[in-house]
């Protein structure tokens, strides 16, 4: 701290904080689809101050820790309010306990990425991350306002999203981590052909596009867990039949 800390990383996360409690403030005030994009905009934020500190070489546990208080605010508590101000309301104490486990469980996912090595993290996450899990929740609410899918809140569905986004988040499931792709790498030109398309595809249609894209991704953890358990069962199989050959 005497040294000093890296300033611009440190206003990204600062402003990362800002959109989370402006998000917290505009669910308490029922301005639910607000709320919801000022998340995305902390989901940017975040993503920009993280490399923004390793292209700059500038990480510092200060950063780190920093970062995740910011996480905290913005993709857990943010979050958790905007679910109970928009639907989970007249569930009364079972809202209440969606919520509670929604902000505990993301604290705890915060924890256990900051105490877990880099070689531990490299190219996959353990457990939903957080900033996707709140994502997934505004892009829900705001999919759900936009198009006016429902005369009212579906309660029912967003205190099950409460409860399964809080378990993905402490589950063991791998999830992939896209900041190790190679971005200053040079890449064939039908990747970028590819990339123009989906930023085309996702402003055309932004909701649909963040909603089904988060979607996906929330549910690769517990696809992957299930292919991974069938294969250990089927070496299993194979390792007991190779150690018990059958005498013809």
């Amino acid at each position: 701290m005497r040294r000093g800390i890296f300033l611009v990383p440190s206003l990204f996360t600062t402003a990362g904080m800002v959109a989370g409690i402006y998000a917290l403030l505009a669910a308490v005030n029922g301005l639910h689809y607000k709320a919801g994009a000022a998340i995305f905009i902390a989901m940017i934020l975040d993503s920009l101050d993280g490399r923004i500190a390793r292209w700059t070489s500038s990480s510092t546990p200060f950063g780190k820790e920093y970062d995740s208080l910011s996480d905290l605010m913005a993709f857990g508590v943010a979050p958790a309010a905007l679910l109970y101000s928009w639907a989970l309301r007249p569930f009364g104490r079972i809202g209440w306990v969606g919520v509670f486990l929604f902000v505990i469980c993301g604290a705890l996912r915060l924890a256990r990425f900051n105490i877990q090595s880099d070689s531990d993290n490299r190219g996959r996450f353990t457990g939903l991350p957080i900033p996707a899990a709140a994502g997934m929740v505004a892009a829900s609410v705001m999919l759900i306002e936009e198009f006016s899918l429902f005369a009212s809140p579906p309660a029912l569905a967003a205190a099950v999203l409460a409860y399964v986004l809080a378990f993905l988040m402490v589950s063991n499931l791998p999830y992939p981590d896209f900041k190790t792709v190679g971005w200053k790498d040079r890449k064939p030109f039908n990747l970028l052909v590819g990339s123009v398309l989906i930023l085309v595809v996702v402003a055309t249609f932004p909701h649909v596009t963040l909603f089904l894209g988060l979607s996906c991704y929330a549910l690769l953890g517990p696809i992957e867990g299930i292919l991974s358990f069938f294969r250990r069962n089927r070496k299993q199989d194979v390792t007991e039949h190779a150690g018990n050959p059958t005498n013809l």
